[in-house]
């Protein structure tokens, strides 16, 4: 499987995260002041209604006792009330069932105050209270007309609830505002932040900003970068340390080896193992390369031809198999050249090709070329769902490792070395048998 490039995603995460705590900001804000306008609006209502109620109730109750003093004093005389939308009624025993069929419901209510509502034929609402006392010989019922105050009162909640949509419109601008001026500092230091990491030596950032949270984070961010200076200067000392004190010696063994190969008195046995000395320091000089690119995660540049590579890979390992059953053939079109150390390349295909033989019991493994694809196919056991999954993991030994020598970073190298390169590399199970890798070169 190629693997995917770690890089995008996560400034893309870096990206979402500060607009969504700029957008959190401001809907704070916007939410805040919905809700206080809006309960405010609620509270005003509630408290406009609950007076009004009670201011009238308290009239009524004055009015319809007024009634009935008046009424009983003069019993042929209309009662006259202060209060223009106030009608006043007074039905007698012998009505009452008269009153039940014109007023149903007046008929049925109780002492007290009602409330009521309806449509008028032409389609217009009416609303009014009715004061109600009740008598044995007399009901006395008394009407306050409501129409107007509920006309004012619509008109009084559409001029709130508006109210409450400017006030959350303005909340809006002061949450842009706000957020503006609260992420500012913050974008500046992640400015300043990606500005530094372009050099070798980071710049301080504390000294920009005010010693408050922001300047604390950046206190933080320069003690870590310093730190992280340090480290990534003890590595760079540590590898060009490395670097030398292995190069050297695998010199002096390689010119040992060429010395003594060129004795023409040795015997077949002791060439034999010169060679495979000299075999083994040349991967040990590539490893090291290979490595020491990685490590500096540079790419090296040079023009390898990939097919004379596997060629010496696949006589390498001819001289390894030390009797078992298998044959090494290399097949497809040459002249593959790819712009990448010859260590690299190695290193890369060494090790596809390394794994194929040890886990190939007796059969064949088949180095094919097709165009900027190198396959690598054996008659091996095959392969298992969980070792394609993590076949390139570091550390990870598949299933038929057995008691193979090995930490299972071969691979890992391999899947690292294409990162760098911009290559794919790939596992999947042989069509009848056995597995097929295959690295595929940047064209």
């Amino acid at each position: 499987m190629a693997p995917a490039d770690p890089a995008p995603a996560p400034r893309r995460h870096r990206r979402r995260y500060r607009r969504r705590l700029r957008s959190r900001i401001i809907l704070g804000f916007v939410l805040l002041g919905f809700g206080l306008t809006m309960l405010f609006a609620f509270a005003t209502n509630w408290t406009r209604t609950r007076v009004e109620n009670t201011l009238v109730e308290d009239v009524m109750n004055r009015n319809i006792d007024e009634y009935a003093r008046q009424y009983f004093a003069k019993p042929d005389q209309k009662p006259e009330f202060g209060v223009q939308q106030m009608l006043g009624r007074v039905v007698k025993r012998e009505n009452f069932e008269a009153l039940r069929l014109e007023q149903p419901d007046w008929y049925e209510l109780g002492d007290g105050i009602h409330s009521i509502t309806g449509i008028n034929p032409d389609g217009s609402p009416f609303a009014y209270k009715l004061a109600v006392r009740k008598t044995p010989d007399e009901w006395f019922f008394l009407a306050y007309d409501m129409t107007q105050s509920m006309r004012g009162e619509m008109q009084f909640n559409r001029a709130i609830y508006s109210s409450v949509v400017v006030f959350t419109l303005l909340s809006l601008l002061v949450g842009w505002w706000s957020a503006s001026r609260v992420m500012s500092p913050v974008s500046e230091l992640a400015t300043r932040l990606k500005r530094s990491g372009r050099t070798a030596q980071a710049e301080a950032l504390a000294s920009h900003f005010p010693d408050d949270e922001v300047g604390q984070l950046a206190a933080a961010l320069d003690d870590y970068a310093e730190r992280l200076t340090e480290v990534v200067q003890r590595d760079r000392e540590f590898n060009a340390d490395v670097s030398h004190e292995l190069r050297t010696p695998l010199a002096v063994i390689r010119g040992a080896v060429e010395l003594l190969l060129s004795k023409p008195e040795l015997d077949d046995k002791t060439r034999g193992r010169l060679q495979r000395i000299q075999r083994a320091e040349q991967q040990c000089t590539d490893l090291i390369s290979a490595l020491l690119l990685l490590s500096r995660n540079e790419r090296g540049h040079g023009a390898t031809d990939v097919a004379r590579q596997a060629e010496q890979l696949l006589d390498v390992h001819r001289t390894q198999l030390g009797g078992k059953a298998l044959e090494l053939r290399l097949e497809g079109e040459r002249g593959l050249v790819v712009d990448a150390p010859e260590a690299a390349v190695a290193v890369a295909l060494g090790n596809l090709i390394g794994n194929a033989v040890k886990y190939t019991p007796s059969g064949e493994v088949v180095v094919r070329f097709h165009g900027h694809a190198v396959e690598v196919a054996d008659s091996g056991p095959g392969l298992s769902a969980e070792d394609a999954a993590k076949l390139f993991q570091r550390g990870y030994r598949g299933t038929h490792a057995g008691h193979s020598q090995g930490g299972g970073i071969g691979l890992s190298i391999v899947r690292r070395l294409c990162d760098l390169y911009g290559w794919n590399v790939s596992v999947r199970p042989g069509e009848e048998r056995g597995v097929v890798a295959t690295l595929t070169f940047v064209r």
